[in-house]
């Protein structure tokens, strides 16, 4: 006897064990095939032969229940597939064997009672209304209770909701047919005992329809009629639409509202209807517009019915019926141009008129003169500040090199905008090589001006240099006049001419010494 054990939640096809049976014989003699011949388990277990080691694998047939039967009895038969019929007296060639299989309880999720639920339901129906229930049990020798949940994410408005211990569902929001005719959830049933088991089963709702919807016109009609139409003229055929879906299709009925004079409803019987003419002639001048109520009501149960307003406009027209003009509106409408033609049309000019105003005030923007014109290093330009000639030009062009060596200045050019009546040559004073009380002033209003928060910005500069340093009256400074004092020569006023002789006598010590002592 063989004992087997397994678990009942075992697949289809698992695998069980094995049985083998001994023989003497090798090679082909000693192959063997098993089959199962008796037993109450038959229906449920299969036996194949292992040709390699000749061994029989018991496998599962049907799924295994623990709670429907724990153990299985099966009569297991061995036989020899090759036997020489010589030794047929020495037989029988098989042998049996009893398989014993023992079927071990898992915990197991609930079961529901159907494997899916379908539930039709009236859009009328009042909040809380049961609409279905659904029913599961722990298949478990336990029989844990169980509890019921909705997955909201297939009932993300929150139409629906579900009783957790008996399973019933319910309204908890109106239903509408029109916005969603079908509802497809899912319900939960989990064990409370152990949440993680639980199963899910989908519930489809049938919102079913109620004739709550009243006909309407099925599209915006410009009715319009010709001053010379004749009576019994058609101007305008209508349809309507329904929101609802009667089990025997729409069929909607078309009356006036009221006797009218000038006009009536024909009805055509096929959900369309005609609007004729009642009497000869209109006047635009007289009557511009007619206003026409027409009833539109279904057949279904509880009747639904609307009125719907058309608006007739009197028009000119020709000898064939097209329209020409319509009352003061038409007048002033080119035919066939439409109010939102002409909005688009108006939108398009204000873009245009932005668009060059942008464009001007960008224009305008780029003449404006940049704070440098030039490319060029704004270290090469300076700022000259003369305490004497406020008419001359005081802004010139200068090498920096030039700032830094003094001594390197080029000949001083003649101007050409004053021609002296007799050119002497004059005489040259060689200047100081180095002037140290300048050097520091100008050193100490460089710091001061790198230090003052209110200088001006980085883009630009302001240099400070020798004033005169290669003219025959070398500097004009205040500064270099106030340290030199009157060691200043100017006997070289004399030689100018009879016109600078009393600069001479003011300036030149030499005679004017003379003539004191």
């Amino acid at each position: 006897t063989v004992h087997l054990r397994i678990p009942e939640s075992s697949p289809v096809g698992t695998a069980i064990g094995s049985v083998k049976a001994t023989d003497a014989d090798t090679g082909k003699n000693a192959e063997v095939e098993y089959r199962i011949i008796d037993g109450d388990g038959t229906d449920m277990f299969d036996i194949v032969t292992q040709k390699d080691t000749q061994e029989g694998i018991i496998t599962v047939r049907k799924p295994l229940d623990y709670e429907t039967r724990r153990l299985y009895t099966l009569k297991v038969e061995a036989e020899n597939t090759h036997v020489d019929p010589r030794f047929y007296y020495l037989g029988p060639f098989k042998d049996t064997t009893i398989v014993k299989i023992s079927v071990e309880d898992v915990d197991e999720p609930p079961v529901f009672s159907r494997s899916s639920y379908l539930f039709e339901v009236h859009e009328d129906i009042e909040l809380g209304t049961i609409i279905g229930t659904v029913m599961a049990r722990d298949p478990d020798s336990a029989s844990s209770p169980i509890r019921f949940s909705l997955d909201r994410h297939t009932d993300l408005d929150r139409i629906f909701n579900i009783h957790s211990g008996n399973g019933s569902i319910y309204t908890s929001k109106p239903l509408d047919r029109e916005i969603s005719q079908w509802h497809n959830l899912s319900v939960i049933a989990a064990e409370i005992n152990n949440p993680k088991d639980s199963t899910r089963v989908p519930v489809y709702v049938r919102i079913l329809d109620v004739n709550d919807n009243a006909p309407q016109f099925a599209v915006f009609y410009d009715t319009f009629v010709c001053e010379n139409a004749r009576a019994g003229q058609l101007i305008q055929t209508i349809s309507a639409v329904d929101k609802d879906d009667p089990l025997g299709g729409q069929k909607f009925f078309f009356s006036l509202a009221a006797v009218n004079p000038n006009f009536t409803v024909q009805d055509n019987e096929d959900n369309t209807a005609r609007i004729l003419t009642r009497r000869n002639g209109f006047s635009r001048h007289e009557i511009s517009t007619y206003l026409l109520p027409v009833v539109i009501s279904d057949n279904d149960y509880p009747i639904q019915s609307s009125t719907g307003t058309l608006t007739i406009r009197v028009c000119a027209c020709d000898s064939r019926g097209n329209m020409q003009s319509c009352s003061a509106e038409a007048l002033l409408l080119p035919a066939g141009l439409s109010t939102g033609a002409l909005v688009a049309i108006l939108l398009c000019i204000i873009i245009l008129l932005v668009i060059v105003v942008l464009f001007a005030a960008l224009k305008r923007q780029r003449k404006k003169e940049p704070l440098i014109l030039s490319k060029e290093d704004i270290r090469d330009n300076i700022v000259s500040y003369n305490d004497e000639g406020g008419g001359e030009e005081d802004t010139q062009a200068f090498d920096i090199g030039t700032l830094r060596n003094p001594a390197a200045i080029e000949d001083k050019k003649l101007r050409r905008d004053i021609i002296p009546e007799t050119l002497f040559v004059p005489r040259r004073t060689p200047s100081a090589p180095d002037n140290t009380d300048v050097r520091d002033f100008i050193n100490q209003r460089l710091k001061e001006h790198d230090t003052d928060p209110s200088a001006p910005p980085y883009d630009s500069l302001a240099t400070y240099a020798y004033e005169g340093n290669d003219s025959i009256a070398e500097s004009l400074s205040s500064l270099e006049s106030g340290t030199t004092e009157g060691d200043q020569n100017y006997d070289y006023l004399r030689e100018w001419g009879p016109r600078f002789n009393k600069l001479a006598e003011m300036y030149g010590g030499g005679e004017s010494d003379k003539d004191t002592s």
